[in-house]
């Protein structure tokens, strides 16, 4: 998916909601674990409910790698059945040396289609741009995260400028905003005006909306750009919103009620 059509959903939808496939055996309910695929069954049915409210999926990929190969499996079935007109991205964190990297690429976006894949930097250029040699795919690079962890690296300083800001400042020669995008948590609203000021033109993904208390009106204020340039990541906040036979139902009803507040988000930008 190009970075028209991105925007394009965004309008269409009136929305920027990414819903986080976090899919946890020991937290999905109950009912479904009699199923062939309880893991595909869980996302079958969030999908179904949260569809039109949302323009990207993002399945974290340590749940489906810690099931061995039916795990793999179950992400298989769930990407063939997400619409093809929805993002979609493998939280991933991926990155080493070159030639690993294209592997890695490889199998993200030829062997799954993937649409995106998150990438870590620590590794530098070599370890990137194998992701970037893919017509429409793109690279979510890890910038400024929302963990706690997050200042034991990344606000470290050197010649005044943070590490976080050198990453996205350097990572802009390897590629442009149609193919480069950064993760931003949520957590980190407070800074995000200036970090939309290091990179006007990219696209962000912002995890940490929701059970990690993200402010959405925050986010939207200072990290929107003329194409919206967000995608915010809510999983725990909408796939576990019930535990009972209702789950599918309660996730439909979260998401639309994050829809309904980047809707306002997008009228007060004019887009």
């Amino acid at each position: 998916m190009n970075r028209s059509q991105l925007f394009e959903q965004i309008k269409k939808k009136k929305s920027y909601l990414c819903v986080g496939l976090d899919t946890d055996l020991q937290k999905i309910p109950k009912h479904l674990l009699s199923s062939a695929d309880p893991i595909f069954e869980f996302n079958k049915q969030i999908i179904d409910a949260t569809h039109e409210y949302t323009v990207a999926y993002k399945p974290n990929i340590a749940f489906y790698e810690a099931l061995g190969p039916k795990g793999w499996e179950s992400l298989q079935r769930t990407l063939e059945y997400i619409p093809k007109d929805i993002f979609t991205i493998a939280d991933a964190k991926r990155g080493d040396i070159g030639n690993t990297s294209s592997l890695y690429a490889r199998a993200f976006f030829e062997q799954m289609n993937f649409d995106s894949i998150t990438v870590a930097p620590y590794m530098g250029e070599d370890s990137v741009k194998p992701f970037l040699e893919f017509k429409n795919k793109w690279v979510i690079l890890l910038a400024h995260t929302s963990n706690p962890g997050a200042s034991d690296f990344q606000l470290l300083e050197s010649n005044g400028r943070k590490l976080y800001e050198e990453v996205i400042r350097k990572s802009q020669e390897w590629s442009t905003p149609d193919q480069l995008m950064y993760v931003v948590g949520a957590t980190q609203a407070d800074k995000m005006q200036s970090i939309r000021a290091l990179a006007p033109d990219h696209f962000f993904l912002v995890p940490g909306i929701g059970a990690q208390g993200g402010d959405l009106e925050m986010v939207s204020k200072y990290g929107m750009n003329k194409q919206c340039g967000l995608l915010v990541n809510s999983a725990r906040a909408i796939i576990y919103a019930s535990s009972e036979t209702d789950f599918n139902k309660r996730a439909g009803e979260e998401a639309k009620k994050v829809q309904q507040e980047m809707e306002e988000q997008l009228l007060a930008a004019s887009l």
